[in-house]
């Protein structure tokens, strides 16, 4: 089957209603939580992409078995420190940094070396931020360079640390929450604001972790070696996933959407404030806080006049996955956009700042790049008319995405290759552009 799509049409207006494939970042820990919990938790809406799937994979070789009964996946943990590692075991994350990270924190005890490997693009990233810290908790790393492959040797004799973590990075800091589960007495970290979807996890889980917010950073303290009990979950809809519709609609003409249960977690919705600041009018109905999440109905309008933004970088983490289709809406506001400290774009699945530069001038945009600042040039009138053939800096689902809303928003004739990126975390992508009435070959 060929691993490419044709998009020859721009999308006509529509008015729908859709969901977007279940959040990955909170599949994921709930996958790897419930390998630590003692007995048998269910989970629903799990979202069955490649990257949590090898999650799946990777309890199952450190001994946690898991069915699916209809849809929803049953788990069975045996409390902390429950895996039953076998000699020379090898663990592949894929593409995953999350899984890959992630996972080095609750394999701090293991008795046996641990191999974790991952994909081309994987084994690419640093993993320094990680390997620093576990090895202030005692754990045996081996690592070239920082890279995967990754051999890990647990210790009984983990001590407890006090971490800053001022890369605004809810990987690091999750791996180090991770690992502390393990540890006797008290982990302190000061961390700068991220992602919190570990902590208000363990606060349902009712597990003694405590959090004090102080302006940019938290303050987070973990007790070691407490239990909590298996759970039952349902997974809310990714706001990333949302966010390619979002934009789709905004530059659609006379068109509306509706996207149903999106997890809008204040640390997750940069995209919505900065696209609200740009001229949209991007509003949540149906507000409910579901175990400590905020999920709600996202509404969309398209918008004739967008205008440039100065973003300011205290929303970069919260957005960090979502520029790529920022910068398409910016490239069609009105003024020059300006965007700053996105260093950490490029330590994604690939050099994300790079190739989106490369990209907006690939089709006609003029950008201005300052190390890791950079300025976008609107044009409200940018249509595209050529042939454009995307392939060599594909193979990241989120750059294959922003290709897509290009050509159904902007036109051109495009053939897009790498189709198979989209099952890292969207699987049911071009499924849901068809329903809204996107004709793709």
């Amino acid at each position: 089957m060929a691993n490419y799509i044709i998009i020859k049409d721009k999308l006509s207006n529509f008015n729908k209603e859709i969901k977007v494939s279940a959040d990955k970042s909170i599949s994921i820990r709930s996958v790897l939580l419930a390998s630590q919990a003692v007995g048998t938790s269910k989970i629903s809406n799990l979202l069955e992409s490649e990257d949590v799937i090898n999650t799946l994979k990777t309890i199952k070789k450190l001994g946690i078995n898991y069915s699916k009964i209809r849809d929803v996946y049953y788990i069975e943990g045996f409390g902390i420190n429950g895996f039953s590692i076998k000699k020379n075991t090898l663990l592949n994350a894929g593409n995953s940094g999350t899984l890959a990270r992630l996972i080095l924190g609750l394999l701090v005890k293991s008795k046996s070396k641990v191999k974790l490997i991952g994909d081309k693009s994987l084994s690419k990233r640093d993993f320094s931020r990680v390997i620093k810290p576990l090895r202030l908790f005692g754990v045996n790393i081996e690592s070239k360079k920082n890279l995967l492959p990754i051999k890990i040797e647990g210790t009984n004799f983990l001590r407890p640390i006090e971490y800053e973590e001022n890369i605004g990075s809810a990987q690091v800091k999750t791996c180090i929450i991770f690992a502390a589960l393990n540890t006797p007495g008290i982990t302190k970290i000061h961390s700068k604001i991220s992602r919190n979807h570990t902590e208000l996890f363990l606060k349902f889980l009712k597990y003694p972790i405590k959090i004090v917010k102080k302006l940019e950073y938290e303050k987070i303290s973990v007790q070691g070696l407490k239990q909590f009990n298996s759970f039952e979950y349902e997974v809310p809809g990714d706001i990333s996933s949302a966010s390619f519709f979002i934009v789709l609609t905004l530059l659609s003409k006379d068109s509306k959407i509706i996207i149903k249960k999106v997890n809008v977690n204040k640390s997750r919705t940069g995209i919505i404030s900065i696209l609200n600041m740009m001229g949209a009018n991007i509003k949540l109905k149906n507000i409910t806080i579901y175990n400590g999440e905020k999920i709600a109905d996202i509404h969309v309008k398209s918008k004739k006049k967008l205008y440039a933004v100065n973003c300011p970088s205290k929303l970069n983490s919260s957005a960090i996955d979502e520029f790529l289709i920022i910068f398409l809406v910016a490239s069609r506001a009105k003024g020059v956009s300006k965007f700053k400290e996105l260093g950490e774009m490029n330590k994604k699945e690939s050099k994300r700042l790079d190739l989106a530069i490369k990209f907006l001038k690939l089709i006609g945009v003029k950008v201005n790049r300052f190390k890791d600042n950079i300025n976008i040039h609107g044009n409200p009138d940018l249509e595209l008319s050529k042939k454009y053939e995307m392939k060599n800096f594909l193979k990241d689902h989120r750059i294959f995405f922003l290709c897509c809303i290009t050509a159904l928003t902007l036109g051109g004739k495009w053939k897009i290759n790498d189709k198979d990126s989209i099952n890292t975390s969207f699987p049911d992508f071009l499924k849901t552009l068809k329903v809204i009435g996107a004709k793709i070959n």
